[in-house]
Order: structure tokens, then sequence, then C-alpha cells
């Protein structure tokens, strides 16, 4: 593919990103359509078909996106922070995760079925990016607590990376659902997306010191 081809369809890939991600600011996944996603770019609704089949791998890409940038930032603290106490790295991994509400609402979506309706070819390229998140925090772990052996860490990843999936319907309540609470007499406490992480990691670390 020429050099001038290979930018473009670089360039009309990330505008079909940016204009899902805008209307997901104001819209659900199940309004979304590929013809509202088309109505938003600057060339013609079929022309996206060239680059995404469905509305599902479009998503799947914002994803990707959203891993990529929060791993970055990740990455960026590891080469300029040498040392952290427990109470230090559940304040970075939170506040990290602060800056990154889009990634948090994406996870909060039907994984599962984002992931049947897209390619292999693009799920393939989700799954790397998702696991070199997975690669980052273990790195994070054994450079600020090089006292955690091989299985604390995986036990760490394996209860952080569920968690997260949770975290954006706990701190996102609408006035619909916290109204249905109050109703079936369940008792809501409102919490941010920095306080429950915050919590979270200091509780797993906790719980691997104890199982030294």
């Amino acid at each position: 593919m020429p050099k001038g081809s290979e930018e473009l369809a670089n360039s009309r890939r990330e505008e079909i990103i940016n204009a899902c991600e805008a209307l997901y600011k104001t819209m659900s996944f199940r309004e979304i359509t590929i013809k509202e996603i088309g109505n938003a770019t600057s060339f013609t609704r079929t022309s996206i078909y060239n680059y995404f089949r469905t509305k599902e791998e479009i998503f799947l890409a914002l994803f990707r996106r959203e891993y990529e940038l929060w791993n970055t930032g990740l990455r960026e603290v590891m080469r300029t922070v040498s040392g952290m106490t427990a109470d230090g790295f559940a304040d970075m991994l939170a506040r990290s995760l602060e800056s990154r509400e889009q990634l948090l609402k994406l996870m909060s979506m039907n994984l599962y079925d984002m992931e049947s309706s897209s390619r292999p070819e693009h799920l393939r390229d989700f799954k790397a990016v998702y696991g070199e998140c997975i690669r980052t925090v273990s790195e994070c772990l054994g450079k600020y607590f090089p006292e955690m052996g091989d299985d604390e860490k995986q036990g760490f990843i394996y209860s952080f990376f569920p968690f997260m999936f949770g975290i954006y319907p706990y701190t996102a309540v609408s006035e619909k659902q916290r109204t249905a609470m109050e109703q079936a007499n369940i008792e809501y406490r409102p919490v941010t997306i920095y306080e429950i992480t915050f919590n979270c990691v200091k509780r797993l670390l906790k719980s691997s010191k104890e199982m030294e």
C-alpha cells in the first residue's frame, strides 16, 4: 500500500473512532449505529465498511485505544518514579483510572458480544493491547514491591483486572437507578472512581503481604 494511502487509511480509522467516541458521550451503545457514526464523519457512510465491518469493531478499536493510553501513562510512571509505598501505589493506580473514565465505561458494556461480532484480526489486536496492560501492571508490582512473588503478583492481577469492569457501574449511578435502589430498600452510598480503586488496591496489597 502506498504511503499516502496508508496515512489516509489510518486517518480515516481515527476519524471513525473519534466519531464513535463523541456519540458515546451522549448516546448509549444500543442507540449508536453505523449510520450515526457515518453522519459524524467527513466521508460517506459506506466508506466505513472499508475499515470496520460492524459497530462492535469500532467500539473495540476505541476500547483498544483507551487501553493504550492507560498503558502509556503507567509506563511513564515507571520511567519517572523510582519507588512507592503501598499508599503511593494505590494512589497512582486510582488516579490513572480516574482520568480514564471512558475506558471504565467501555468495560461496563457486554465485552463478550463486542468480541463475538468482531473479526479475528481486530480481536487479536485488542487482546494484544489488553495483555500489554496486564504485563505493565505486573512490572509495576515487581518494581515497587520486589518482595512480591510471582504467585502474589498473579493473584493481584486476577483480582484487580476483573474488579475494573465493575468500577463504572458502581460510580456512575443514574437518578433512575438510585430511585430504584431506594424503592428496593438498598442502601446506596456515593463513591468515586478514585475512592473505590484506592481502597481495592490497598486491600489487595495488604492481602499479598499477609500471604508472605
